[in-house]
């Protein structure tokens, strides 16, 4: 079992859906754990919500594109909770609209919220790591994306790529530091913006379909591989990516497309 106790979490984008889930998964191992979200109101009734499960949290607007925002939203958690040990790199988002017609704007917006976010949050986070000398682990949220080309989402696709040469680089730089860095790439997940009973009925059969496991994730799943990541035991896994998409990554097109005649 996974023991955090005295150790200090951070989740980027931890108010709701996934990132919630690896709240309350690393609060649940004895973390405390400081939500950064812009949605201050949604992070204080999540902050509520862990304390009646016994979990103490805090919560700090924070907007990861912004370096201000985050060197704030760092300050604000180093005086609640004296240390961070574990960022989780979570916030990001997407948004639809056919490559030929993507803006320059809409390309940099989704590069800023899903990889300029994360160097921000991983800079902050390792510098202070560097400077306490008790190393710590950096964890990105990918995309099962990352490996995968995904119509009308060039720009989220590449981001989320991007991550694990990131990923790489710093558990390189890093190690004789004792900081850990991984990507975790989730696949289909159940969440406020993209949760199965807002599908239609149609699209919720081609997409589980496309999973081997035949549906998607609770964001407990992919969360309880977000905690695996964030173990201190793991003290000589570095520089990896790990899947947690029910082997959609993996499966042949051959067999998604059996299986969405068959209503599988």
């Amino acid at each position: 079992m996974t023991n955090l106790s005295g150790k200090v979490a951070v989740v980027t984008g931890g108010s709701t859906g996934l990132g919630l889930g690896i709240v309350a998964a690393l609060g649940a191992a004895g973390a405390r754990v400081a939500i950064w979200s812009r949605r201050e109101a949604v992070a204080e009734q999540s902050v509520a919500d862990l304390a009646s499960r016994g979990i103490e949290a805090t919560s700090a607007r924070c907007d990861v594109g912004s370096e201000e925002d985050v060197r704030r939203a760092m300050e604000q958690t180093l005086k609640a909770f004296g240390r961070v040990d574990i960022m989780v790199a979570n916030a990001g988002g997407t948004s639809r609209s056919p490559f030929v017609e993507t803006s320059l704007a809409d390309w940099e917006s989704s590069l800023r919220g899903n990889m300029t976010g994360t160097f921000l949050c991983f800079r902050e986070g390792a510098r202070h790591m560097i400077k306490r000398g008790e190393g710590g682990a950096l964890l990105a949220i990918g995309s099962v994306g990352a490996v995968q080309g995904q119509p009308e989402l060039a720009p989220y696709c590449a981001a989320k790529a991007g991550l694990g040469g990131l990923v790489r680089a710093l558990a390189v730089e890093l190690a004789p530091h004792r900081i850990r860095c991984n990507v975790l790439n989730p696949g289909f997940t159940t969440n406020s913006k993209n949760d199965p009973e807002n599908l239609s009925e149609e699209s919720l059969r081609v997409t589980a379909a496309a999973v081997p496991v035949g549906r998607w994730a609770a964001p407990e799943e992919v969360a309880a591989a977000a905690l695996f990541l964030a173990d201190p035991a793991l003290a000589f896994h570095t520089g990896a990516t790990l899947f947690a998409d029910g082997a959609l990554s993996v499966m042949p097109p051959q067999l998604a497309v059996r299986n969405a005649a068959q209503g599988s």
